[in-house]
């Protein structure tokens, strides 16, 4: 593994996109929105606790657990990205899902890069048999953009 890395670092790198999701709030915004909801939410559900509506507080709980599983379930994704990376012999491609890296490697002069039968459906990279999918962070209206770059690009070192 050691010397893959010092491969990756000497090789020069001919082209390199990253795509990654839009998150328009930091980590921190996002636990300072959540403990205002809380504290919100519990302002409203103990005065009425007290005055006898005890089934409030814990259907506030329930609550309050939903919507910190939807925010864990959302921060898991936030940081997910794609990194293509070009060089002279060979394409790679780093796709980061929920905290899980996967790596794909192929030999540009093989590749084909195919559109989605429609605008939704991501890019697709063929190379003998072996297929990915790409282009899941990109806007829809970006996508052919971008397949048109990268085949751009891969027909410069053929």
């Amino acid at each position: 593994m050691q010397a893959s890395q010092t491969l990756t670092e000497s090789e020069p790198v001919v082209k390199d996109w990253l795509m990654k999701r839009n998150c328009s709030v930091s980590p921190r915004q996002f636990v300072c929105f959540y403990l205002s909801l809380a504290l919100f939410s519990l302002a409203i559900a103990t005065p009425l606790f007290l005055n006898g509506a005890w089934l409030v507080l814990p259907f506030t709980g329930v609550e309050l657990m939903v919507v910190a599983v939807a925010f864990v379930i959302y921060a898991r994704h936030a940081v997910d990205y794609e990194r293509i990376r070009l060089y002279r012999n060979r394409l790679l491609i780093e796709q980061m899902n929920a905290e899980v890296l996967t790596q794909f490697e192929f030999n540009p002069r093989w590749v084909r890069v195919e559109a989605g039968a429609t605008p939704r459906e991501p890019l697709t990279i063929v190379s003998r048999g072996q297929s990915v999918k790409i282009g899941l962070h990109l806007a829809q209206h970006r996508r052919r953009q971008f397949a048109a770059e990268l085949q751009a690009s891969l027909r410069r070192l053929a």
